[in-house]
């Protein structure tokens, strides 16, 4: 499916349907299918060409290598989150969190800061922290909607602002692409943008003011942690049907002695080889292979067993790759309708120079809110935005933080972003109830962002 055509208004229907579905059934696949349906009801000639589309798109969007990648990755990273606790090291390392942590506040606070001191990815920090805090966070009653709401802003939000993470690699590669360094080096030129980065540092630093009630909860989220206060739910009936009993069936097989080592080595291997190979999946078959040598060694499973655990969490998050696939299409249905050119063509007629660091940060999250893409945007836009910044002389690293910023605030809120897919299987919780517990709250540092991007725009 070619891009080039804009359908221009039109483009906006099927992201609509999404949300406004999500919204109301509290269903993911369904209103991500049912977004996908009417984007190719559109694109197709009549409901024949539709389905063609459809077929093409899915066949071309499994055959990718970026996707295969993504599929490859949280398939792994479900394994090896099995491995984990059939070993008994997830038990293990929430048994010494236990001797530290006493109070609600301070398992609050302690998700929060394990999600900022595992920066090095946000996929690694969606499945890491919601696999180690999860028994723990249970336990003062801290419910899952919660939890996943300070995952996914300590995730995608801290790896935007650190400089040793795949997002600075990524994004500092695009900025020298686009030549919007300044004459410094790709990492210079980032950790120079990094304090305009804006979204970044305020959705990181209000997580703990609103998990502490210092900023007094709204909606959704006030009604989910009334609910595990007072009842000790910590899921919602729609999340607690989509589970479908897997965390009890582990806990009931569980008989292993718990050691925290079994959880930590491959979690600390997997960074380390993370950070040194830039390759998040080459650490995920080596903290596999440390699994099966310390697994075996210790008599914690059998050859067997090991193997069993490796499909048993591959199966476990087949829903989640299924829903990848999903995003995946819908980006390609985005691509079709001109999504993209539509709006940034719209919002770049006629910018007053001041404006220009406030409309690329807001057009640039409406376009990764309603896509589900990030870093595909991201390449996107740096050439577009640099040539704008440069032809109107605005703060190349101003200009740079608002597109980054804005590309943050989707993988912080999208319900089909891989980050939110993520940070819901870690949690439990589905799309649905993550957005809509999560969004009121998100809404927060963004309005605080677009005042800062307006007052930076005119004395920078």
């Amino acid at each position: 499916m070619e891009g080039g055509t804009s359908y221009g208004i039109i483009s906006l229907i099927p992201v609509a349907v999404i949300i406004i579905t999500a919204v109301i059934t509290k269903k993911t696949f369904q209103s991500m299918f049912l977004g996908l349906v009417v984007g190719f009801i559109i694109l197709g000639e009549n409901l024949l060409d539709a389905f063609n589309l459809f077929l093409d798109s899915m066949f071309k969007v499994m055959a990718n290598e970026n996707t295969i990648w993504v599929i490859l990755i949280c398939g792994l990273f479900g394994s090896l989150t099995m491995l984990m606790e059939k070993s008994g090291g997830v038990h293990g390392f929430s048994s010494i969190t236990e001797r530290i942590i006493k109070t609600r506040k301070s398992a609050l606070l302690g998700t929060w800061i394990l999600g900022i001191i595992v920066f090095v990815d946000d996929y690694l920090n969606a499945l890491v922290v919601g696999s180690a805090m999860r028994k723990i966070t249970d336990k003062f009653k801290i419910s899952r909607e919660m939890l996943a709401y300070i995952i996914n802003s300590t995730g995608v939000t801290v790896c935007a602002i650190v400089p040793f993470s795949t997002w600075s690699a990524f994004m500092s590669g695009l900025m020298e692409q686009s030549d919007m360094t300044g004459g410094l080096s790709p990492t210079a030129a980032y950790i120079s943008t990094i304090p305009y980065i804006v979204y970044g540092w305020l959705a990181v630093i209000l997580v703990p003011l609103f998990a502490l009630r210092i900023l007094p909860l709204i909606g959704p989220m006030k009604k989910a942690e009334e609910r595990t206060i007072e009842t000790g739910q910590v899921l919602s009936e729609a999340s607690k049907q989509a589970l479908a009993d897997s965390e009890s069936e582990i806990a009931a097989t569980s008989t292993t002695k718990n050691r925290a080592i079994n959880f930590l080595a491959p979690i600390i291997l997997l960074a380390i080889i993370t950070v040194v190979t830039e390759d998040i999946l080459l650490g995920l078959f080596a903290s596999l292979g440390l699994c099966f040598v310390l697994y075996l060694i210790q008599r914690v499973m059998k050859f067997g067993e090991y193997f069993d655990n490796i499909i048993a969490g591959l199966t476990d998050m087949f829903p989640v790759l299924v829903l990848i696939i999903l995003a995946y299409m819908f980006q390609d249905v985005n691509k079709g309708l001109g999504l993209t050119d539509y709006v940034i063509g719209i919002a770049m007629d006629n910018v007053n120079p001041s404006l220009l660091p406030l409309i690329i940060f807001v057009v640039i999250s409406f376009l990764s809110f309603a896509t589900g893409t990030f870093w595909g945007l991201a390449a996107i836009a740096f050439p577009i935005v640099a040539p704008l910044a440069s032809a109107m002389s605005v703060n190349p690293f101003l200009c740079a933080g608002a597109l980054i910023s804005g590309v943050a605030f989707g993988g912080h809120i999208c319900l089909y972003s891989d980050t939110v897919i993520l940070a819901s299987a870690s949690t439990k919780v589905t799309n649905a109830d993550y957005f809509n517990t999560s969004f009121p709250l998100v809404v927060v540092p963004f309005i605080l962002a677009c005042i800062i991007f307006l007052i930076l725009g005119f004395v920078m």
